[in-house]
């Protein structure tokens, strides 16, 4: 469950050696944790406080899901299912938010990697992983109640109750191979949140 079949890349296109290099000095955090936990809202605070691009991989998601083309109709069909959007399709939105901005002295991707796929596959195509990992984390009816109240303020598709406790489930699922695969590299820091849901 989880995982979709679409027509949309399931690998990233590799990047040339000179966007390679223009990705090797910057520090590279990855926030990652279940929808509703506080990613996007501390992505925000840090990327003010230290001077870093804040990616929301939710965002460019949910922008390329309100165009009126084929692939942004697609995309929103797969989120509304709560499904993962596929992998290469993910690394090339992420690869190029970064890449567009290079004088960035950081990045803060925040609800990426999903799987160990888009770990591994980032590492393949940016010639590097990340320098952090920063999981947060809260109770999963505290992750149902914020998603759901954002979805009816902010009106988004993938915000319904269903969508969330399928996207929750699929979220511990998917996500425990990735935290493992950056403990064993010293990368993970773990965050517990008690989260208003306000």
């Amino acid at each position: 469950m989880g995982l979709c079949t679409s027509k949309l890349p399931q690998m990233g296109r590799s990047l040339r050696p000179q966007e390679k290099d223009i990705l090797k000095s910057p520090l590279i955090i990855f926030v990652v944790g279940g929808p509703g936990c506080g990613k996007e809202t501390q992505c925000k605070n840090m990327a003010i406080k230290y001077g870093f691009c804040h990616v929301g991989l939710g965002q460019l998601l949910r922008q390329e899901a309100q165009r009126s083309t084929q692939r942004g109709r697609q995309i929103r069909d797969i989120m509304k299912k709560g499904l993962l959007v596929p992998t290469g399709f993910i690394l090339d939105m992420v690869n190029d938010n970064m890449l567009s901005q290079p004088q960035s002295r950081g990045f803060l991707i925040d609800g990426f990697p999903r799987e160990l796929m888009q770990a591994k596959e980032f590492e393949r195509v940016v010639g590097r992983g990340p320098d952090i990992v920063i999981m947060l984390d809260c109770s999963m009816e505290t992750m149902v109640q914020r998603a759901v109240l954002r979805g009816q303020v902010e009106q988004r598709v993938d915000d319904s109750e269903l969508a969330i406790r399928q996207r929750l489930e699929m979220h511990y699922t998917l996500c425990q191979p990735v935290l493992t695969f950056y403990q064993q590299k010293n990368l993970l820091r773990n965050r517990f949140l008690v989260l208003a849901i306000f």
